[in-house]
């Protein structure tokens, strides 16, 4: 599994991750739960690996050496 997240693209991952899964806490009744979709961006981000990402070719990781 290679990176294909990075930097800010990594950190607006993870921050709106976590303010979705804020929604848990702050929501009432059924709606609460659709804050559950939160991991799914937390966890791309926290793993530096997106397989949409994969599938269409997209790779905002910084590449050492000048290789794209």
């Amino acid at each position: 599994m290679t990176r294909n997240v990075g930097g800010i693209d990594r950190i607006a991952r993870i921050v709106v991750g976590l303010a979705l899964l804020s929604l848990i806490v702050l929501m009432d009744g059924a709606a609460r739960w659709w804050g559950l979709i939160g991991l799914v961006p937390l966890a791309t981000g926290l793993m530096s690996y997106c397989p949409a990402y994969s599938i269409f070719g997209i790779d905002t990781c910084a590449r050492k050496g000048g290789r794209t």
